[in-house]
């Protein structure tokens, strides 16, 4: 059975194994390898025990199957002048066994719908622009491609995003 629940603390090993594995089975052939071998769940633990501690505009869900914590979402709202009222999808990642089962469908959904009762107009979220896999997931979810583009600096290696954008008004 699958169950989608806000995050707790106690939640962030499971959230950062989950975080570095899907990495490092996701990105291979989009990120430099050395980047993904460096990949720390103990380190990634850290930086989500800060995060669940204190998440001021920031919240995340997790998604467990049978129990275990298989899959993720985080979002943030955007206090930006040239983007008000807009939520961001930070994140989802899940475990390569959980894919193709719809939770990431599920985690999406309840982000989204958190961030629509937060009264915000609108969601955002980047993603790699090689990632066929996932861009078909938001694609198929109803996100819009946008002209909006950014080079993240993987150790020297350029690798572009692309941006997505869906209305939250009904």
């Amino acid at each position: 059975m699958t169950v989608v629940r806000p995050a707790a603390p106690d939640d962030a090993a499971a959230i950062a194994h989950v975080h570095v594995t899907s990495w490092q089975t996701t990105y291979p052939a989009m990120v430099p390898q050395p980047v993904l071998d460096r990949l720390s769940i103990d380190r990634r633990r850290e930086f989500w025990v800060s995060r669940l501690a204190d998440p001021a505009d920031t919240r995340t869900w997790v998604a467990e199957l049978d129990g275990e914590v298989v899959g993720f979402v985080g979002t943030n709202i955007l206090d930006r002048p040239d983007m008000p009222r807009t939520g961001e999808l930070e994140s989802i990642y899940l475990l390569a066994e959980a894919r193709g089962k719809g939770i990431g469908t599920r985690l999406m959904d309840a982000a989204v719908e958190d961030l629509a009762e937060r009264n915000l107009d609108s969601v955002i979220l980047w993603v790699l622009t090689d990632n066929a896999p996932a861009r078909g997931f938001y694609e198929r979810a109803g996100w819009r491609l946008t002209d909006a583009t950014n080079l993240l600096d993987f150790d020297g290696t350029p690798v572009e995003e692309v941006r997505y954008e869906r209305s939250l008004k009904p």
